[in-house]
């Protein structure tokens, strides 16, 4: 099925998820793929913050997501996709379930100089099955990690798409969302090939 063959049925809405450390560039890349005003729910960082929003690696950041992010991009008449980026401080983890709820799949955005802030996405979405790519927003200056050095640093398992990407650029962080969209067809293909009608394997 390719995308036109949207455009004569009923509308569809399709919820793809933007998760990642704290100040990775979840904003920014809604931001770059939306068609709308984007709803974004950041706050200043303040006092009571510090020593729980840790800027390490982010000394610049003065604001934080206390919620979520939200986007729209129309593929054509019959088909939107709907953007969430969700809140990568420990502190918010508990809206996760609620905004994870019917989702196709997500990107885990990662900073190659803060690997570990992504561990939690990761393991998250892992757990839950959902389908998910790793996708390395390229800072200026930072430090170039080959994707064998990445997999082994965040134990992925060898079929887990990692794409290199810049949060600020729509082309970029537009292939992303077709590298996630890729794989989650081909991760429902193999699952429907290793079980037959009855429920044996093949």
């Amino acid at each position: 099925m390719g995308y036109d063959d949207f455009e004569d049925s009923a509308p569809v809405a399709v919820k793809i998820l933007i998760a990642g450390g704290f100040g990775v560039g979840k904003t920014t890349l809604v931001g770059a793929l939306t068609e709308i005003l984007p709803l974004r729910t950041e706050e200043e960082l303040s006092g009571p913050g510090t020593g729980i929003d840790l800027t390490t690696g982010v000394e610049t950041k003065r604001t934080t997501t206390v919620a979520m992010d939200f986007g729209r991009i129309t593929i054509s008449a019959g088909l939107v996709v709907y953007l969430f980026g969700m809140p990568g401080q420990e502190r918010f983890w508990f809206m996760w379930d609620d905004l994870s709820h019917g989702a196709l799949g997500a990107v885990v955005l990662a900073d190659v100089r803060r690997l570990a802030d992504c561990f939690q996405s990761i393991d998250y979405f892992e757990r839950r099955n959902t389908p998910f790519v790793v996708a390395l927003n390229c800072f200026a200056g930072s430090r170039w990690h080959d994707d064998a050095e990445v997999r082994r640093a965040l134990d992925l398992d060898p079929h887990r798409p990692i794409v290199r990407c810049d949060a600020r650029e729509r082309e970029s962080s537009r292939d992303v969302l077709v590298t996630l969209v890729d794989h989650t067809i081909a991760a429902a293909e193999s699952g429907a090939r290793i079980k037959s009608p009855s429920g044996s394997r093949f």
